[in-house]
């Protein structure tokens, strides 16, 4: 691995594990990755110290802004300390759920420009327009990957690869990007509940899925539940 290669934090991890470098295509259904990575900016968010959850709800506990852009603009939407209603705080799977587009389009416009990404616009029957975010430089994600298959081979051994593996795990990306076959996945799928981000990514996935199911619509995606 290269040593100078920059150091991410957690939902551009996510985002470099979920998309393929070449095409820029996530690997997993689109809508799971966006509660993926707003829950990856909570988990941020609370490795700095600057939120805390209880009984379901985010709470600001240190409403300085963080040096990153992104974890700064996103703290700084969240009710203030003592705010949010009479509970206090926000609900963590509704925030997901209602902020996990446009939180995963501020990941991605900051990877573009740091060129980490890039941005491709291509049209769906020639008229409707989306993108794509192939790798800028293929080392970077490959870098990303490395990282992450040292901490499943060593068990996920600290608190951050351990949110990490969560996350991947609720999105459904252990198919993916695990190494070491079912054992892995599953013990990823078994640590989804000891992090509560990604128990309500995991939550607002399960609840697309049971809508799909209900109306009887078909649909791909990968990944595990």
């Amino acid at each position: 691995m290269n040593p100078a290669l920059p150091e991410h934090t957690l939902p551009e991890e996510l985002l470099l594990l979920a998309l393929d470098p070449r095409r820029g295509k996530p690997y997993c259904r689109n809508r799971f990755l966006e509660y993926g990575v707003a829950g990856a900016v909570l988990a941020e968010l609370e490795l700095h110290g600057r939120i805390a959850e209880h009984r379901g709800r985010i709470r600001v506990i240190s409403p300085q802004a963080p040096q990153d852009p992104l974890l700064a603009q996103v703290l700084g939407s969240l009710p203030a300390p003592g705010g949010g209603g009479l509970a206090g705080g926000v609900g963590a799977k509704a925030w997901i759920r209602r902020t996990g587009r446009y939180v995963e389009e501020l990941c991605l416009e900051h990877l573009v420009g740091r060129a980490v990404l890039r941005r491709e616009t291509h049209r769906l029957l020639g008229l409707l327009p989306y993108h794509r975010h192939p790798a800028a430089d293929p080392a970077l994600p490959a870098a990303v990957r490395e990282r992450f298959a040292a901490a499943e081979a060593a068990g996920f051994p600290d608190r951050r690869s351990r949110t990490l593996a969560a996350l991947v795990s609720a999105t459904g990306l252990s198919g993916a990007v695990a190494q070491g076959g079912w054992r892995s996945r599953s013990a990823m799928h078994d640590l989804v509940r000891d992090e509560w981000t990604a128990y309500a990514v995991r939550r607002n996935v399960r609840q697309d899925k049971a809508a799909r199911s209900g109306s009887g619509a078909g649909g791909g995606g990968g990944g595990d539940d």
